[in-house]
């Protein structure tokens, strides 16, 4: 069921000047922060645990319950996640080029809320646009009053750093942002026991929250915590922007509320998706990001809510929805997404650096033509070694989670189209070559 939810992060972002101050402070901007200069901090923080808001970088932990795990001290830091990388996932993107205030001001009210001093956003250096407009952005705060000392005439100050990345996957990871933001290479650290919450950035105590996480708050203070629980359903509150691309007539970005909203209205609605391009059958779609595994058409009608996908082994994830239609390889797809985390893999971890390889090699063999049926039980057991199981959500064997998501695709691929790649090995070849 498609919803008259308000929008609450794209309401602006038809306007072509939707990323200046002057737009943004003529659609309600910085208003959140006022209000939110006003009442203490722990006040806040209630809001925030009220409107019971997940995080939207993939992992989905409630914001307000990862800010109550900081550790008191000193010196404390928050750090925006901005290092969008997962393929086909563009909806921080969109946030960053579009509505960089509402950006910062969610920036500079959580750090109120956690009476931190240094904030920091870091954001993906390919984003050449978005980079250009988040800088000027900040300027325009600083000018504004909305940054520096004493904010908008109260005690309290901030300072804001904006950090481009190098490019790098495994950045998104919280813990190997933090070792490139120190100046290190990407290496994510071992967790538990010491969470960034705990030892963090330079050793000090760090909240790391994600970019549609951060445009949440000035909506959520402006009309209170109560308001955005009352969207969605359960712990999926609220709206979500997603992230629809693939094989659909109407591929772009959607902000919908969640759990009441279906992937079926998602996709074939004709004021979202549109449905299927050139009116194929669906063949599968991937839920949430390329590390997560494939729906087929029978789950249409579930919605979009986290709890909801988890029971049906999968994940609302990074908010990327992929739609495959009948003429798609699900070989070469499988093989592609292998081949991007293969690329990606930090090498810190033996199964991940090592395994990531061995099944993009098979994978290859069997999409060139030269694969053996053996090759699919190789590709299970190799699946097994990095993820044990190979079930959702996956078993560790890495410091982060980048290697047991790598089976995802490949495990999907071959329970739910076995005959296919069975038919590659047979024939030589894809057969779906001619379809289109």
């Amino acid at each position: 069921m498609i919803t008259d939810a308000p929008r609450i992060i794209t309401s602006r972002i038809e306007h072509p000047d939707s990323h200046t101050l002057d737009r943004y402070l003529a659609t309600g901007g910085y208003e959140g922060l006022r209000a939110a200069l006003a009442r203490p901090p722990a006040e806040i923080r209630e809001e925030v645990d009220k409107a019971s808001l997940l995080g939207r970088g993939g992992a989905g932990f409630p914001a307000g319950r990862k800010w109550s795990m900081l550790r008191p001290a000193e010196i404390t830091y928050l750090v925006i996640n901005g290092d969008e990388s997962e393929p086909a996932t563009f909806k921080d993107h969109l946030l960053i080029e579009r509505d960089p205030h509402q950006v910062i001001e969610g920036t500079i009210i959580a750090a109120y809320a956690l009476g931190v001093a240094q904030a920091f956003i870091f954001c993906r250096g390919e984003f050449a646009l978005g980079l250009e407009r988040l800088t000027q952005a900040v300027n325009d705060a600083y000018a504004h009053g909305a940054l520096g000392r004493n904010i908008f005439g109260s005690d309290w100050s901030l300072d804001l750093v904006i950090h481009p990345g190098a490019g790098a996957y495994i950045c998104g990871e919280e813990t190997a942002l933090l070792e490139s933001l120190e100046g290190k290479r990407g290496f994510p650290r071992i967790k538990p026991p010491y969470f960034p919450a705990a030892i963090g950035l330079y050793g000090a105590p760090t909240v790391v929250n994600n970019i549609e996480t951060m445009s949440n708050l000035p909506w959520i203070v402006r009309n209170g915590g109560a308001a955005f629980a009352a969207l969605g359903q359960g712990s999926s509150t609220g709206t979500r922007l997603f992230a629809l691309s693939g094989r659909v007539e109407r591929p772009g970005w959607y902000e919908l509320e969640m759990s009441k909203t279906t992937f079926s209205d998602l996709i074939m609605d004709p004021s979202l998706g549109g449905g299927v391009k050139d009116g194929r059958a669906l063949k599968a779609f991937i839920p949430g990001g390329v590390s997560a595994p494939w729906f087929g058409p029978g789950h249409l009608s579930l919605g979009l809510d986290q709890d909801a996908v988890a029971k049906e082994s999968s994940m609302l994830g990074s908010g990327s929805v992929v739609v495959m239609d009948d003429t798609t390889c699900v070989v070469r797809a499988a093989w592609r997404i292998t081949r991007f985390f293969y690329r990606e893999s930090c090498g810190q971890c033996t199964p991940c650096r090592e395994g990531s390889g061995w099944l993009e090699k098979i994978l290859r063999r069997i999409e060139e033509g030269a694969g053996r049926e053996a090759d699919l039980d190789l590709l299970m057991d190799a699946c097994d070694n990095i993820a044990p199981g190979v079930s959702w959500p996956p078993q560790q064997t890495t410091i982060c989670v980048l290697g047991p998501s790598i089976p995802s695709s490949i495990a999907s691929g071959i329970r739910m189209f076995r005959d296919e790649f069975l038919l590659h090995v047979k024939e030589g070849g894809c057969p779906m070559r001619d379809a289109r």
